[in-house]
């Protein structure tokens, strides 16, 4: 028996995104495991150990250590992350920086080529160190999260228990071995606790549960058996979690004991099938897609503005090597170089203010995705729910809460010997802790029969004593059974599966008194048993029967003529703060999906006490039998899918996100991982699975659900203040090159150097450094955020221009008031530009950074206005300074100012009339 590899052409179909044929490749390695696992369960195990060149002694050690170099090491593909130096060139890998680049090699060959006539460009060491800055920021950012990450993963080697022979002729040993040790035909033996270490198909089995939550999400531990009778193995599964003799990699048991043949490793689980498919490059999410859509648009502008500047500027001034150096000038003033650090900047400090949450950032994007995340869908076991098992409810044949029902299972409970599973465990949590030497004093073991599959159920048989007699128990009449001595009766208290339990029932208590179980009071109490199965509880019944004391041996033929007292109901509960933070969501406008791989009835159950409006729940075999269309419109009106597997959760995650929503998940199981990949936004827990904290872009280190309303408004933030940098950059580099291109036409000579554009553009974007510390007002982060290309195209051309009137203003009393109107005087009217330009220029961002009105509706934080005044005095001081001489320029006349100070204002009040008509047109402003 050996490992199946499925090359890719066996995959998926060439001519597909690559999107599409991860998700082809994955439904089958997926679907090629499962068929083959499910051929494995229907056979005997003799013929299993044959296939697998095994015996039930064990594998030879020699042998073993063969097929491991055969076999390689039993772990599956993870990402490792690239290196440093790849980490560290990707993160220089960005249309902005890509522009500027660009922009800088175009500056340097100009600079180059006439370095002996012109000083050296300070644009140049400004925009690289730019440049530098922003790259090694985002790879000191991501690396240390990466390392973060990986130490999460840097758990104790977990090893496991196998049976080696040192011979032929040797006895087994059971020897424990690292899991990737182990090989194909390798026995394990089980206990609980344990990590299942790969496939494997059980030999023998006793009062085996497994955690199947991280492959199924289902939040009970199932029952797992051996084999048939006579080992014919059992009736054909297609899914192999399913098969009662199978356990699989990635699984844990909860309790029993069992041994088992491995049948598959690493690649070859069911498991590593697949995380083969979801290895290497991610998905572009929407953050990718916005910041490309941008990047052009900006380009698209550049191509347009800075040929029709050089062309407008060569054939009116007849200088084309100054036209042309005044063109690379303006495609520098056109494009926000302080775009990439403003982004990485912002994104960094999110990062920081959320592992001050414990919340590891693994990729800086995640950030500005959570904040636009409009649609979150996440797992129920673990994530909504407490993953543990609780006894919610003890009720009578009627479904009325009856104590007495629950003293009889905590008898049952507490006096077995066997392992206790979850459910028991449940019971005595539900007793308090003194109740237990109470019970040991009122009652003495007889006998129990224990728990085995096919009953599917265990009883105890107690003797009371004298102490106990009456306390806290109906009469003896009550039950129908004989006065007498305490020590003179035994009883046998059964707990277990209702059908099995109830089928030897002849007889029921009701209000203490014992009544026949006729048939329709057996239509009714299995009605009761029912409801509570419909409202998503796992459902146990209780029953009696009392034995002459004088015997202290029973089997399972005393297990009749029982009296049924009554149901037990468990879950597993919500989380105490779920509600509240799927409402605080909720109310940011993000909506909630449940996709979970537990049944309907229990997803149901959960949804509801969670307050999510749950409608029609759809399964993942419904999903399946939609095609990608037909699944896009389910989803619109869908809120919770149930028993879905991981293929079907990617297909839901991907119809979502083809609806044109930013999705978010959040999951912590193997199911999940090919979700998380494939979401604009993977979330994850520290105690989650190693596949899927490697698939999620953002790890909660505590299971605090409320965290993620807080990142979904730091995502805001951070996406607030790129996308006001860039509006305000962008529309007001657009209007001084539309100013510029106005007086080219008109004025005999450059209305300012391209030294001027670059210092004042200079100016500006240091003033910019501290939009990173900006607020956002509270009403802008109530609805998810995103990019729009198209948004910023119209926020330029309706907001840009404005600039332009003021500017041309400008030029128009430099000219007819102080006399600025020929070459002699140029340096006057390029002062006088420069400075009103870099202080509505700087003052503007005030206007632009709310809706509201500036310093009286909304107040920018303190970085920001102390960074407006420095810039705005440093524009004022300059054609004063000595400085002005080497940057041509001169002392302006006191009597400008006041002209200065009325074209500002009425700027101010352009502007924000303006916003206000823009605002109420199209319903948007950042």
């Amino acid at each position: 028996m050996t490992n199946t590899t499925l090359t890719p052409g066996k995959l998926a179909p060439p001519g597909r995104t690559r999107r599409e044929r991860k998700a082809a490749e994955l439904e089958a390695r997926t679907r090629a495991a499962g068929d083959r696992l499910a051929r494995i369960s229907g056979r005997p195990a003799a013929q299993v150990l044959q296939d697998a060149r095994a015996t039930p002694h064990g594998l030879r050690q020699d042998d073993a250590e063969l097929r491991l170099d055969r076999g390689g090491a039993n772990v599956v593909a993870h990402d490792t992350g690239p290196r440093w130096y790849a980490q560290l060139a990707k993160a220089f890998w960005n249309p902005f920086i890509m522009i500027l680049v660009a922009l800088l090699a175009v500056m340097y060959v100009q600079w180059l080529q006439a370095a002996d006539e012109e000083p050296f460009d300070p644009k140049i060491p400004i925009i690289g160190t730019m440049v530098l800055v922003s790259g090694l920021l985002r790879f000191w950012q991501e690396h240390r999260s990466a390392g973060a990450a990986a130490a999460l993963r840097a758990l104790v080697t977990t090893t496991t228990a196998v049976q080696r022979r040192a011979d032929r002729n040797a006895a087994p040993a059971t020897v424990e071995i690292p899991m990737d040790r182990v090989v194909v035909g390798d026995v394990v033996r089980l206990a609980a606790g344990d990590l299942v270490p790969a496939d494997l198909r059980l030999l023998t089995a006793k009062d085996l549960m497994v955690s199947q939550a991280a492959l199924s999400g289902e939040s009970l531990p199932v029952a797992k058996a051996d084999t048939r009778p006579h080992d014919y193995g059992q009736s054909t599964t297609t899914d192999p979690v399913e098969a009662d003799n199978l356990c699989l990699m990635g699984t844990s048991v909860t309790s029993g004991t069992a041994t088992g043949v491995v049948v598959a490793t690493g690649a070859g689980t069911y498991f590593g099938s697949m995380a083969g498919s979801l290895v290497g490059e991610r998905p572009e999410t929407s953050f990718d897609t916005g910041v490309k859509k941008v990047s052009f648009l900006l380009i698209r502008f550049m191509l347009v503005m800075v040929p029709l500047v050089f062309a407008v500027n060569g054939f009116t001034k007849g200088d084309w090597n100054e036209a042309f150096m005044f063109a690379v000038a303006v495609a520098v003033g056109l494009t926000p170089e302080m775009l990439p650090m403003v982004v990485t900047t912002n994104l960094a400090r999110g990062a920081v203010a959320m592992s001050k949450r414990k919340v590891v950032v693994k990729r800086l994007n995640a950030i500005q995705n959570l904040g636009a995340m409009d649609v979150l869908c996440t797992d129920k076991t673990g994530t909504l729910t407490e993953d543990r098992i609780v006894l919610d409810r003890y009720l009578d044949a009627h479904g009325r809460e009856d104590a007495e029902v629950l003293e009889y299972a905590y008898l049952n409970s507490h006096f077995q010997t066997g392992l206790r599973n979850l459910m028991d465990r449940a019971v005595i949590d539900r007793v308090l802790e003194a109740e237990e030497v109470v019970v040991d004093a009122r009652f003495t073991k007889v006998d129990e029969i224990p728990f085995d599959f096919a009953r599917r159920r265990m009883s105890v048989v107690l003797s009371r004593n004298e102490v106990g007699r009456g306390e806290a128990h109906r009469d003896e009449d009550s039950r129908g059974e004989a006065d007498g001595p305490a020590s003179t009766e035994h009883i046998l208290i059964t707990k277990g599966a209702v059908e099995e339990v109830l089928a030897l029932c002849t007889h029921m208590t009701d209000s203490g008194r014992r009544l026949e179980l006729t048939r329709e009071l057996r239509r009714r109490v299995t009605r009761t048993a029912e409801d509570n199965n419909r409202q998503g509880l796992r459902v146990l019944a209780v029953a009696t029967r009392a034995f002459p004391a004088g015997r202290d041996a029973y089997t399972v033929a005393d297990e009749d003529g029982l009296t049924l007292v009554g149901f037990l109901a468990f879950l597993d509960p919500p989380k105490a703060d779920a509600a509240a933070a799927l409402r605080a969501l909720a109310d940011k406008g993000v909506a909630v999906k449940v996709v979970t791989g537990d049944n309907e009835l229990v997803a149901a159950r959960v949804c509801a006490d969670v307050g999510i409006d749950v409608g029609a729940v759809v399964t993942g075999a419904e999903v399946d039998a939609l095609d990608d269309a037909e699944l896009r419109t389910l989803v619109r009106a869908t809120t919770v899918f149930a028993k879905t597997n991981p293929v079907q959760k990617a297909r839901i995650v991907r119809a979502l996100q083809a609806e044109g929503h930013t999705v978010g998940f959040l999951g912590d199981g193997i199911n999940d991982a090919a979700a998380l990949r494939d979401a604009d936004v993977g979330i994850s827990v520290d105690t989650a699975v190693d596949i899927a904290k490697e698939s999620a872009d953002i790890i909660l280190l505590e299971k605090d659900l409320m965290v993620l309303e807080q990142g979904v408004e730091q995502g805001r933030t951070t996406f607030g203040n790129t996308i006001k940098y860039i509006k305000m950059t962008a529309s007001s580099n657009f209007g001084n090159v539309f100013s510029v291109l106005v007086a080219s036409a008109f004025i005999p000579f450059q209305p300012m150097l391209a030294i001027h554009l670059l210092v004042q553009n200079l100016a500006y974007d240091i003033s910019q450094l501290a939009t990173p510390w900006d607020r956002m007002d509270p009403e802008y982060l109530r609805e998810p955020r995103t990019w729009d290309a198209k948004g910023i195209a119209r926020f330029m051309l309706f907001i840009g221009p404005i600039s332009s009137v003021f500017d041309i203003t400008t030029f128009v009393v430099l000219w007819h008031v102080f006399g600025a109107d020929s070459e002699a005087s140029q340096t006057l009217f390029q002062s006088g530009w420069f400075v009103e330009g870099l202080l509505s220029q700087t003052l503007i961002v005030h206007m632009i950074r709310t809706r509201k009105v500036p310093f009286i509706g909304s107040r920018a934080s303190a970085p920001v206005m102390v960074m407006t005044a420095v810039v705005m005095a440093f524009g004022l001081f300059l054609p004063f300074s000595p400085l002005a001489p080497a940057l041509s320029m001169e002392a302006l006349p006191m009597s400008y100012f006041p002209w200065l100070i009325a074209i500002l204002l009425a700027y101010c009040a352009l502007t924000q009339a303006v916003k206000t008509w823009y605002i109420r047109r199209f319903d948007a402003w950042l």
